[in-house]
């Protein structure tokens, strides 16, 4: 009728030409639009015929779609492009396994995947199956790599009759790379491959070769990035051997000393890629500053000894050398039973790469007022110790101390001063995975500290070891822990030795479920620490959840009089604890109760309630 008849004939069939054309566009933008979510995934089926158990277990563990179907994703979007790129994800599994011939199939309710059009998407995904045809398992025919630095090991599984892995194809070139960059070669690179797979003989045939380069020797390191520290101060810190021949373990332990100032929030040096004339190459530092200050608080709780608070304010790049100073002070024995409340401050401030790049400068000074259940003190000091890094895990240290105390003791009270005059040497060794959640290592700290006393203070010598075990089981869902510490006091008698150079035992550091500092010893009717000292702990760490643990532990304390003999007394206890992980370590509540009491242990209590961050130990 268009064309023929009156003017409101054309007018309606130009209305019905519009309204037809409106609906096609309508039409083609909701095709264009997307899906809505599809009603269920009813079931994703996976078929390998002819695969082992294990490479079964493998392929379905890593499918993309049977990880969406874990997580609940539904989407028909997000499943069709998971079925999609699921023949990659599956085809590299293989590769790794040496499966160098499969075939994959992945059926979307009867479609294969690959051929479903983007355009034109199911409403709706009813059933998947995934069939996979390993094939025949490939061996490596030739495997060769050429040139190898002197002295090279290839890995075991790159060799003739071995299966034919792809991961043991990089393994193996990764290795042989290394091998002549530790060897001052900083440019070896591959250079050419030739890989070719003989399906009759299911056989991978790996020939690579290498160009190392010549062996080169370390030029100077450039800083980037670093616009508070200067560069020079950079250098002694990274303390990379110019001169020296290259050596990758050099670069890693450069990044690790600059990490270790604190300064940095990132650290990575990378080498250039042209060599210098004259033999040597030369670094990057690539650096990212971290913030100059930061402020922290923390609290502990101690059914007996009370809440302890503490607060520090640290300085990260003092005077442009990546020099730390902290602020730090503490209130104890908030609402303590039978002590009262103390104050500490102390200021120290570190420098590291002083005389040598793994020896840190400390300078400290201390004050502090004690009100103990046997004693109360005021005691101020100033101390400075080099700490040296002999690797990762062994760390020693010496210094001077000057000490002065103020206390009064026995009963009825006596007042003493001491003043001593130390030279600390320690030593620790420290191989724990983790420091505030260990489940597997050991940490051992020895320090013989020798003093020479003036005022009221006699000439001695304190000795203290501490060492402790970790052993995970069944995949660190148990974790054995285990602690010895051992004390003893040298030389000075026991009312000419400085209260705070004497032993105690009970509370959280030593035996839970008995009073803090709850064991001394006793002589002539008063109460002290003693010049011999010995503590075991031991716990049963149970994760119960990714983040929970139950812990059972069993504590034991012992004190003399003398260092080795004369009066003494031991105690014990035993309780139950849950950890709970969290981003600063695990919270930590344990409930003791006493196992043994000594003769002079006075209280009664039923029990102790300790509340903190980290391990006990």
């Amino acid at each position: 009728m268009i064309g023929r008849g009156s003017s409101g004939q054309w007018a309606s069939a130009g209305r019905t030409a519009r309204l037809g054309a409106v609906a096609g566009i309508l039409a083609l933008g909701l095709s264009a639009l997307p899906p809505q979510p599809l009603r269920a995934l009813d079931v994703l089926e996976f078929r390998t015929p002819d695969a082992s158990e294990e490479l079964r277990a493998t392929l379905e563990r890593s499918s993309l779609l049977r990880g969406l179907s874990e997580e609940g994703r539904t989407d028909t979007l997000d499943v069709l492009a998971a079925a999609r790129a699921e023949y990659g994800r599956l085809i590299g599994l293989l590769y790794e396994q040496g499966y160098y011939a499969p075939q994959i199939s992945v059926q979307v309710d009867g479609q294969e995947a690959a051929d479903i059009s983007t355009l034109r998407m199911p409403a709706s995904i009813g059933r998947i199956t995934v069939t996979v045809l390993a094939g025949p398992r490939f061996r490596f025919g030739q495997a060769e790599i050429t040139p190898l630095a002197p002295g090279t090991e290839l890995p075991a599984g790159f060799a003739t009759g071995e299966p034919a892995r792809s991961t043991m194809v990089r393994d193996a070139s990764a290795v042989a790379l290394d091998a002549w960059r530790g060897q001052g070669h900083a440019l070896a690179e591959p250079t050419g491959q030739t890989i070719t797979a003989a399906h009759d003989d299911r056989r991978l045939d790996v020939a690579l070769r290498l160009a190392p380069g010549p062996q080169l020797r370390f030029g100077s390191l450039e800083p980037r990035g670093a616009e508070r520290t200067r560069a020079e101060r950079v250098r002694a810190i990274a303390g990379l051997p110019a001169g020296e021949v290259y050596d990758p373990e050099d670069i890693a332990a450069a990044e690790a000393r600059l990490r270790r100032t604190g300064t940095f929030n990132s650290v990575a040096l990378r080498t250039a890629e042209v060599a210098n004339p004259d033999g040597t190459i030369d670094v990057e530092a690539l650096l990212e500053e971290a913030p100059l200050r930061r402020l922290g608080v923390g609290a502990e709780i101690d059914s007996e000894a009370g809440l302890r608070l503490t607060g520090f304010w640290l300085h990260r790049n003092l005077f442009g050398g990546a020099e730390r100073f902290r602020f730090e002070a503490a209130i104890e024995g908030i609402a303590a039973r039978d002590r009262g409340i103390g104050f500490t401050v102390d200021g120290r401030y570190t420098r590291p790469a002083t005389f040598t790049r793994d020896t840190d400068l400390e300078l400290g000074a201390r004050a502090a007022t004690l009100d103990e259940r046997d004693f109360e003190a005021e005691t101020i000091g100033i101390d400075a110790r080099l700490v040296h890094r002999f690797s990762d895990q062994l760390t020693g240290s010496a210094g001077v101390i000057l000490r002065y105390e103020r206390a009064r003791f026995g009963e009825p009270r006596v007042s003493r001063n001491f003043a001593t005059l130390a030279l600390p040497v320690g030593l620790e060794r420290d191989t724990r995975d983790e420091p505030l959640n260990a489940t597997r290592g050991t940490f051992l700290s020895g320090e013989v500290k020798p003093f020479l006393g003036f005022a009221g203070a006699e000439s001695g010598a304190r000795l203290k070891l501490d060492a402790r075990a970790y052993m995970g089981l069944g995949g660190d869902r148990v974790v054995l822990a285990g602690r010895a510490q051992m004390g003893a006091v040298l030389g000075s008698a026991l009312d000419r030795t400085p209260r705070q150079y004497l032993f105690y035992s009970g509370g959280g550091g030593t035996v839970r479920g008995l009073p803090y500092q709850s064991l001394g010893v006793e002589v002539g009717g008063t109460r002290s620490g003693g010049r011999g000292f010995a503590a075991f702990s031991g716990e049963a760490r149970t994760r119960v959840t990714d983040a929970l643990s139950i812990v059972a532990f069993a504590d034991t304390g012992y004190v003399a009089e003398r260092a080795f003999g004369g009066s003494a007394g031991w105690h014990a206890g035993a309780g139950l604890g849950v950890r709970y992980d969290t981003p600063v370590g695990p919270l930590r509540v344990d409930v003791g109760v006493p196992v043994r009491r000594s003769a002079n242990d006075a209280e009664r209590r039923r029990f102790q309630l300790y509340i903190g961050i980290g391990q006990a130990f």
